[in-house]
């Protein structure tokens, strides 16, 4: 059946939307300077997508909504590279970079050599190929002389642009670069990885690498990798005299370019730049693991040349890892809100990147095998990602041979049910919904700031309440009374009356606050806007279809059928019911209707006590004005509004730089 005709008007519509879709994929992942809400960009992107779906002709390959995944493949094809991507030689003391140095100038004698820095994204690296302007192929770095085409994967990454600007050639140029995974990104993928049962990543690296190497795209396009480019191959660089150079071309042609790099006069220049960084890389939200230090001069770089594994122009500086010796006193096994049980590591406390360490992640069962640790070893330890402690392994010199082997528990260590591990799961699960740790993990979960923000209703108040049986679920946080309260420990009457005015203010935070909240698997902060933006209340979401939700964007199958099986449970029901008979707002409110607006692009991060707004209220205020709120500090970070009694996020404000806020000017840039 030929396809239905389609008016100029509609055409030119669709090559608008993709103008419009592909230029705010510009500003937001190249430029880092949006002009639009993510509902914003929402709606433009169903609009396209829905014109497409009617006009199938009307399909582009460069169109944003071809990112979303095409079908899975049988496997990768390999693909030869043009110039061969060689590995960096690695140095881990200024010694050996100033021997470094000393040898690149006796290859070029009586001449003036200046450096250009950069940090070393720790990623995958990459090869993408344009033609046209177009982007044709991209294949990962393999041997060095071919790799794999990964062309379907790449194509999902919105920070990778399609079609190149204006002053990029015509000719084909083959440009390279590194896929990562931010922080923030990889913390919320284990996250429900290990809430699904699956083994979580050791760090945000193998994140990336298993993201890129997955042979359904539809999978890959679920996952927020990112990609910064910093060289291009001899045919593409031609013309282009120096390394800055090179990345303002590539920066001017759209494609993203990270912004921490630095031309250097001399090698007492790239030390300066190193120390600095070494302090603040752990305020970036991704991962570097060193820097890069290459000859600024493209000329003298060609004239040094390479042996067979590395250019002698270039080499990376990498920081030592972040890494203490402590003893591993004992293993204790938590229970989380999904009912995953995971083995947490109790250590003689230790100081480790200026925090205290006496608790890390040992993930699960398989991990503590294939490492062999053992309670009673002294153990290495290390911060994953910079964020997460987590045990390297046993020092095996120091055993005394008193050490005992972990084994899981047979049954729950908190309700006594039994466990059960699913064949295609790595993790052990309590079969219990009614165990107190799952509860008292939920209603945490429901309470917490960027949830229902219910002030007061803290860990130790949780124990009591759940334990005395006076809660069995969230839904009966707003049955609390102050008899239930006043004789609970340490609960006061003037307490007793916050917490209740706290939980009657948690009645009208916003839906996409509340469908966080209900702790659904597979669905986070993001997942939750999303669903508030295209539901307008929580019963509309909950008889919303499977296929529905997966014609949501970044909804996939398995976020789908989490929602279905959710709302479908008599538990979930009967709670819900409890909600709606306590008056919990389950409507979007107006703030969620969040259109293009004067705070877009600009993040914001609160500390201390506000007078004239909750946290929550500033902060969706922030929201419906286009801005983002954020619970931490980063050098992307716009704002820190301080109220009384600020926190360390002041401190760390001044040292990153970051505009301070007092509340007085907060209310008049919101107001204005």
């Amino acid at each position: 059946m030929p396809p239905k005709p389609c008016s100029s008007k509609i055409i030119k519509e669709a090559d608008e939307l993709r103008r419009t879709l592909n230029r705010h994929n510009r500003l937001y992942y190249v430029l880092a300077k949006p002009e639009i809400s993510d509902a914003g960009y929402d709606r433009l992107f169903r609009r396209l997508k829905d014109l497409e779906a009617e006009y199938p002709q009307l399909v582009d390959p460069d169109s944003p909504t071809q990112r979303v995944g095409g079908e899975p493949i049988p496997g990768f094809k390999s693909v030869r590279h043009a110039d061969p991507m060689l590995s960096l030689e690695n140095t881990y003391s200024e010694d050996e970079l100033e021997e470094w140095d000393e040898r690149v100038r006796r290859a070029l004698p009586d001449e003036e050599v200046s450096y250009s820095v950069e940090l070393k994204i720790d990623g995958v690296a990459v090869a993408l190929r344009y033609g046209g302007r177009r982007f044709i192929q991209g294949a990962t770095r393999g041997d060095g002389d071919a790799g794999d085409d990964v062309t379907a994967n790449l194509m999902t990454l919105r920070s990778l642009p399609l079609t190149l600007d204006c002053p990029a050639p015509e000719k084909e140029i083959v440009i390279r670069g590194e896929i990562f995974l931010p922080r923030k990104a990889f913390l919320v993928w284990n996250e429900k990885r290990a809430a699904a049962g699956e083994k979580v990543f050791a760090n945000p690296r193998n994140a990336a690498a298993g993201s890129l190497k997955l042979l359904d795209p539809r999978l890959t396009a679920q996952r927020p990798l990112a990609i910064f480019l910093y060289s291009a191959d001899r045919n593409t660089a031609n013309g282009l005299k120096t390394q800055s150079a090179l990345l303002t071309a590539l920066l001017s042609w759209g494609l993203p370019v990270n912004p921490y790099h630095s031309h250097c006069r001399n090698l007492k220049d790239v030390m300066k730049f190193s120390r600095k960084w070494q302090e603040r890389r752990h305020a970036l939200p991704y991962e570097i693991d060193g820097l890069v230090v290459k000859v600024e001069s493209v000329d003298q770089q060609r004239r040094l040349g390479s042996t067979s594994k590395s250019p002698r122009w270039a080499i990376a500086f990498k920081y030592s890892a972040v890494q203490a010796r402590t003893r591993l006193e004992a293993i204790k096994v938590q229970v989380g809100r999904t009912g995953v049980l995971t083995p947490v590591a109790l250590l003689k406390p230790v100081q480790l990147a200026g925090s205290i360490i006496s608790r890390a992640s040992l993930h699960n069962e398989e991990d503590i095998e294939r490492k062999d640790i053992r309670e009673g070893d002294c153990v290495i330890i290390e911060k994953a990602g910079e964020v997460i402690p987590q045990v390297v392994g046993p020092v095996l010199a120091e055993r005394s041979g008193s050490e005992k082997k972990f084994q899981m528990p047979g049954q729950c260590p908190i309700c006594h049910s039994r466990v059960i591990k699913l064949t295609d799961e790595v993790a052990w699960r309590c079969v219990n919904p009614g165990c107190a740790a799952q509860v008292k993990g939920r209603v945490l979960h429901f309470a917490q700031r960027t949830a229902m923000d219910i002030e007061g209703l803290g860990e130790s108040l949780v124990e009591q309440l759940v334990d005395k049986g006076l809660v069995k679920d969230y839904g009966d946080i707003y049955n609390l009374s102050l008899e239930k309260l006043v004789p609970l420990e340490r609960m006061a009457m003037k307490s007793a009356e916050n917490l209740l005015q706290g939980i009657e203010a948690s009645k009208h935070r916003t839906l996409g606050c509340l469908i966080f909240a209900l702790g659904i698997p597979l669905v986070g902060e993001r997942a939750a806007e999303i669903l508030a933006a295209a539901f307008t209340e929580l019963s509309a979401l909950v008889s919303a279809s499977d296929e529905e939700l997966q014609n949501l964007p970044e909804i996939g199958p398995k976020a789908a059928a989490s929602l279905s099986g959710f709302f479908q449970s008599e538990e979930t029901q009967a709670i819900l019911h409890k909600l709606y008979q306590s008056g919990v707002n389950v409507k979007r409110l107006p703030e969620e209707v969040r259109e293009r607006g004067k705070l877009s692009g600009r993040t914001f991060v609160f500390t201390g006590e506000l007078e004239g707004f909750t946290r929550g209220q500033a902060e969706a205020r922030v929201k419906a004005l286009g801005g983002r709120a954020s619970g931490s500090i980063s050098a992307q970070t716009d704002y820190v509004v301080t109220g009384s009694a600020p926190g360390s996020k002041l401190d760390k404000a001044r040292k990153l730089g970051v505009e301070v806020l007092g509340e007085e000017a907060f209310r008049q840039m919101i107001e204005e």
